[in-house]
């Protein structure tokens, strides 16, 4: 078999395409692999060292203002698009891929309408609540619409070709019980926040947090455990941001960490999760049955992430605060008031269980097959 996979730009649709394509070379070893990429950096790092072989064709977004630099831009992109359907025709003839599957950016669509067109049979993931411009566009072409949210069916032009697969996570994530990480990280008993606002920090976030360490540092109400990002300058801004507060040193009950390198088996950990709401992100969360404090990033696309965030607050799975009213003390008083009541964070992570799929690699592995099997 050969499985042809687009996705672009982000972590957030390389990983579950690497995560799928890696299930299905466990159950076909014989089969062969193409992904097809727009030349980002993410892509180029990600996608051969994960051993994949790796294409990539000329294709940018749209912009959605009217100035004359946005509209230069939509006009290049439009003639990427002629490009990016020659470049298509070329690599599909040659490759002959017996499904194509799509995981998310603008790289999908011209590879999936290409292939839907010359009768392949197409998929392609949504990993958020609210389906991107690339999805809608394409959610009356593909075959199969792989879907991470229940309740987002209805949103597709075609809902009776929609399937709830949830999003893949790594398996370090479902490893251990809460008490067998914090036994392996070598914590006591004590509740454990943790919080990170992406590998490059969040500096609004980050000033936040600082006034949730000051506030925890005094009280000792939980273990708690910030990743800055950004390096070691993340860290010397936030000791440098701490000392202002008068705050010289950290108890043994806080820790500040530039990165967080074992992140599944640290929230594995955690009673309590201070963080985004990117997709990836929440699947590990539900996958989990983690009670979380969201604030999703104001700068992203469509304001996709609080719309992630309230679906699953909908649910009874987060507490979701926006990130120009929220402050650090906000933040600190609801994390203590959660740890404090032991049957409100059981019910919340009861919740988030309920919406989180722990099987999704496999889930997606055999809408694909299936596709392929005709089924």
């Amino acid at each position: 078999m050969r499985f042809l996979f687009a996705c672009g730009g982000t972590a957030g649709h390389i990983n579950p395409a690497l995560a799928v394509a890696s299930k299905l070379r466990e159950t076909v070893p014989d089969a062969r692999f193409l992904f097809v990429g727009s030349g980002r950096e993410m892509e180029r790092r990600l996608i051969p060292a994960a051993g994949f072989e790796l294409r990539n064709i000329t294709v940018t977004g749209f912009r959605r203002g009217f100035s004359p630099r946005d509209l230069r831009f939509n006009l290049s992109t439009v003639n990427h698009l002629r490009q990016a359907r020659r470049q298509c025709r070329e690599l599909i003839k040659e490759f002959s891929p017996d499904v194509a599957v799509g995981t998310g950016g603008y790289v999908c669509y011209p590879v999936l309408k290409e292939a839907a067109k010359r009768g392949i049979p197409t998929a392609m993931h949504e990993s958020n609540a609210v389906p991107g411009l690339t999805t809608r566009m394409l959610s009356g072409i593909v075959d199969r619409m792989l879907v991470a949210f229940p309740e987002v069916g209805r949103m597709y032009k075609k809902p009776e070709r929609v399937a709830v697969t949830g999003t893949p996570i790594r398996d370090d994530f479902l490893r251990f019980s809460r008490q067998e990480a914090k036994r392996r990280l070598g914590l006591d008993a004590k509740p454990l926040a943790v919080s990170f606002w992406g590998s490059l920090g969040a500096d609004n976030m980050n000033s936040k947090m600082a006034e949730f360490i000051r506030l925890n540092a005094r009280s000792g109400a939980m273990r708690h455990i910030h990743a800055t990002g950004n390096g070691d300058a993340g860290m010397a801004r936030m000791v440098e941001r701490l000392g202002s507060m008068g705050v010289y040193g950290l108890p043994d009950w806080e820790e500040l960490r530039p990165y967080i390198d074992n992140m599944g088996t640290l929230m594995a950990a955690a009673d309590v999760i201070l963080c985004r709401a990117g997709a990836s992100t929440l699947a590990e969360l539900t996958a989990l049955g983690r009670g979380a404090i969201l604030v999703p990033s104001p700068n992203v696309t469509n304001n996709h992430q609080e719309k992630n965030a309230r679906a699953l607050e909908r649910s009874g799975g987060a507490l979701v605060f926006t990130e120009d009213a929220c402050t650090g003390e906000q933040l600190y008083n609801a994390a203590v008031s959660l740890l404090r009541d032991r049957d409100r964070l059981t019910a919340m992570e009861n919740a988030s269980r309920a919406v989180g799929v722990t099987d999704s690699c496999a889930r997606i592995a055999g809408e694909i097959l299936g596709l392929v099997r005709g089924m």
